[in-house]
């Protein structure tokens, strides 16, 4: 009768284990998870291609399902009807979305400055001919002194003393394609401000002013990419000869650093535009699903500290610092200098009149 009553008991302890198994926990396999569409910039995708971040979600209920585009036509020309939400890498282009779906609910996720991803050869040269300042490690760029040097068509062989890059190209940073992508448009900003007496450019008459200055930084780099991914991994793998100076985002070198990517050469070096201007990583929601993915994105704890991760300034600076101090980097904690970006409206008015231009070069084959 013992021996009975004992396996009686052994089985339903069983089956109570089983049946708790079946109903904890989100990682049940007959939990519903809800899918949520969201148009991302596409310095993003490793972000949320991150098993971690997809993990955080399921856990959370949903699947996350993303393409990718960039910031400008996701404003532009994407159908935004088949997605949950849109985020794109700048403000201005979230403040567009707003406007054209007539939505008022917005998301700032995370932040991060631009850059200009050089090496230090370079950025010695760039210290001996009074452009840049050495800040300890990492440098800041003198925009207007910057700026003056691209107006005289200087080339590195010009520059006094230059042993280390006697190449005959022009100086200039390259940057993405202007028409499509945010990373140029911020660089846009930063040039239409020093261009404008150190103002931001407020509206068509402005702009129209200031065009002829700004215009050449774009034109005469040739040909373009329309991702901040591509000149970035130029720069990684091919290198000065290539890429002396590319616009990225700080959170691209960072994330590179952060994972311990032997990409990053030692005498690779981060120049901050002096002024600067920060891309605030902005998400639109459209429907109740995306709004819910915005709200995690910015309050849930794991998420945050997975963007960080990925080199991205958050709300909550200790995470950052955190990161800082165990894969030490020579960054600036705080840009002091920083402007804000022009309205969408006028920043768009001096993107289609570069447009105009390289449609102009183009038609007499070659730019200016």
């Amino acid at each position: 009768m013992g021996l009975v009553l004992a396996a009686l008991v052994a089985i339903g302890v069983i089956v109570a284990i089983v049946a708790s198994t079946r109903s904890s926990g989100s990682s049940s396999p007959s939990r519903a998870l809800a899918t949520v569409h969201g148009v991302i910039g596409s310095e993003k995708r490793p972000f949320f291609d991150d098993p971690r971040v997809q993990a955080e979600f399921r856990a959370k209920g949903y699947s996350v399902v993303i393409d990718t585009a960039g910031s400008r036509q996701i404003a532009t020309s994407v159908d935004l009807s088949k997605y949950d939400f849109a985020f794109p890498a700048g403000a201005p282009a979230a403040r567009q979305i707003l406007a054209k779906e007539k939505l008022s609910t917005s998301y700032t996720v995370f932040y991060t400055p631009m850059v200009v991803a050089s090496f230090l050869p370079i950025a010695k040269l760039l210290v001996k001919a009074g452009v840049a300042t050495d800040q300890g490690g990492y440098y800041t760029l003198d925009m207007s002194a910057f700026m003056d040097l691209v107006a005289n068509n200087t080339r590195w062989s010009d520059l006094p003393g230059n042993t280390a890059y006697p190449s005959d190209k022009s100086i200039l940073i390259t940057s993405t394609d202007v028409r499509t992508s945010n990373s140029a448009a911020m660089y846009l900003a930063i040039t239409s401000y020093v261009a404008n007496r150190n103002n931001v450019v407020e509206n068509v008459t402005q702009g129209d002013a200031v065009l002829p200055r700004v215009a050449p930084f774009f034109l005469r780099q040739g040909f373009v990419e329309s991702s901040s991914e591509e000149p970035f991994d130029d720069y990684l793998a091919i290198g000065v000869g290539k890429t002396p100076m590319v616009m990225i985002y700080e959170a691209q070198f960072l994330a590179r650093v952060f994972a311990g990517d032997s990409a990053i050469s030692p005498d690779m070096v981060l120049l901050y535009p002096d002024p600067d201007v920060l891309s605030k990583h902005t998400l639109v929601p459209i429907s109740d699903a995306g709004d819910a993915v915005g709200q995690l994105l910015v309050n849930d704890p794991v998420l945050q500290g997975l963007a960080v991760r990925y080199g991205f300034r958050t709300a909550d600076a200790s995470q950052f610092k955190e990161q800082i101090r165990t894969h030490p980097v020579p960054i600036p904690d705080t840009i002091v200098d920083l402007v804000e970006p022009p309205t969408y409206e006028a920043l768009e008015h001096m993107i289609e009149g570069i447009s105009a231009m390289y449609e102009t070069a183009g038609a007499q084959g070659g730019t200016t």
